[in-house]
């Protein structure tokens, strides 16, 4: 089974494609070498030209079932298997002409690899090997005799042919892995960089959900309090059927802020034994709907659902359905009257939009919501969408919000279908 790239380390993806490259160059080694045997052109020390071949060849083959190891691959290994490269290089052309070898310049390509995958440090240190191989083999090299009676100019047409194919097997490495390789030093940082902003984000909710586990407790005696006294009031007061109309009404809310704390404490019990549900997406968003009305009764809204295919099924941890209540929420603080929500979905997608007609989301802080105690509401705490984007994102989701024309904003949020929903 193959391992997907972005689970890969870069160093551990580039030593995969420099195993290709050495293919392709013993490849193009053996090829030559045996051109040049099968033809009788040159006297050269076959024994030792086949026994370098077969040292790259070994390498080649424990660093692959190195690779299938799990260890990391460093920098500082990446960078001695250059200088492997560089050094079997050397050796084979001390053998067929040193200097004179118009392959002489191939000594670029792993300098080119190391430039653009390994710290400077070991660039440097490549550079002075390939340097100081370069510098040996103008002095010390066995040099090219020609068998038989062939004429300078085939020896010249060799050169001009080795130095032609040189540069395009270089420009094609440079080109290409040398490309990826840099491309996969790129993801490797971007991601790195969106593992520390998860971090953040992280620590930043663990303080959010310590201080409300805080405030979670110390309201349940409150509110225990106001029932009481609301009761009390309740009977004091029966012969008066106005204010026996607010009572109700404040007993009411007073009864769905104990419901909240405690489904909060069942959802977190839910969370640690892995017991969430699966309903279809009609049956969560409704039910969430339900509630969300009778915390907001004076919101009027408009409300349709359409899909292809089946209704698709869901499994929603109980923040995403306090996130999907928050967006709710700001819909109806920035104006409840005339919302349009709808549910839609697709093979792959589930899509739910709020549309509201409100002053909308001011361009100077749009780019900074979703942020922690960011808010375009005077009274808000500017954790809701915070905390709605985290628990939508762990879901595999996204939150967006768009300015629309006319006024009023338009709030997105998107699922991912369940893969056992989808055959």
């Amino acid at each position: 089974m193959l391992t997907p790239s972005h689970l890969l380390s870069a160093s551990k993806q580039n030593l995969w494609r420099l195993v290709l490259i050495r293919l392709v160059v013993f490849c193009s080694q053996a090829g030559t070498l045996g051109f040049v045997y099968l033809n009788d052109w040159f006297a050269l020390a076959w024994t030792q030209l086949v026994m370098l071949l077969s040292l790259s060849v070994a390498v080649n083959v424990l660093t692959v079932l190195r690779l299938r190891g799990t260890w990391p691959v460093t920098e500082l290994e990446f960078a001695i298997q250059l200088a492997f490269d560089l050094l079997i290089h050397s050796g084979l052309l001390y053998y067929t002409g040193g200097s004179t070898n118009p392959f002489v310049a191939y000594y670029l390509v792993p300098l080119t690899i190391a430039a653009a995958t390994l710290p400077w440090f070991y660039s440097a240190f490549l550079s002075g090997l390939a340097l100081t191989g370069y510098t040996a083999l103008l002095i010390w090299y066995r040099p090219l005799h020609i068998v038989g009676e062939q004429i300078n100019e085939l020896l010249i047409s060799l050169h001009l042919f080795g130095m032609w194919a040189n540069f395009a097997l270089s420009a094609a490495f440079i080109t290409f892995f040398v490309t990826k390789m840099a491309a996969a030093v790129r993801e490797q940082e971007e991601f790195r960089a969106a593992r520390r902003e998860e971090g953040m984000r992280d620590q930043q909710l663990l303080a959010v959900a310590t201080q409300a586990a805080g405030a979670a407790h110390e309201l349940g005696t409150p509110l225990s309090t106001m029932s009481v006294l609301l009761t009390e009031l309740r009977q004091e007061h029966k012969h008066e059927p106005s204010l026996q109309e607010d009572i109700a009404l404040l007993q009411e809310q007073v009864l769905l802020c104990k419901e909240t704390l405690q489904n909060l404490v069942r959802a977190a019990e839910a969370d640690r034994r892995f017991a969430v549900e699966e309903q279809t997406v009609v049956h969560w968003f409704e039910k969430a709907l339900n509630r969300w009305h009778l915390m907001r009764p004076e919101a009027n809204y408009t409300y349709s659902y359409e899909g292809v295919g089946a209704v698709p099924k869901v499994m929603p941890p109980a923040d995403l359905t306090q996130a999907l209540l928050n967006l709710l929420n700001n819909a109806a603080d920035a104006c409840p009257e005339n919302l349009s929500i709808r549910l839609t979905w697709d093979r792959q997608w589930i899509h739910l939009t709020i549309r509201d007609y409100g002053d909308g989301v001011p361009l100077e802080i749009a780019e900074q919501l979703g942020k922690p105690f960011i808010t375009t509401k005077g009274k808000g705490l500017g954790l809701g969408l915070f905390l709605s984007q985290a628990s939508v994102n762990r879901a595999g989701g996204t939150v967006k919000l768009y300015n629309q024309e006319g006024g009023g904003t338009l709030t997105e949020l998107c699922l991912p279908r369940l893969q056992t929903d989808l055959f």
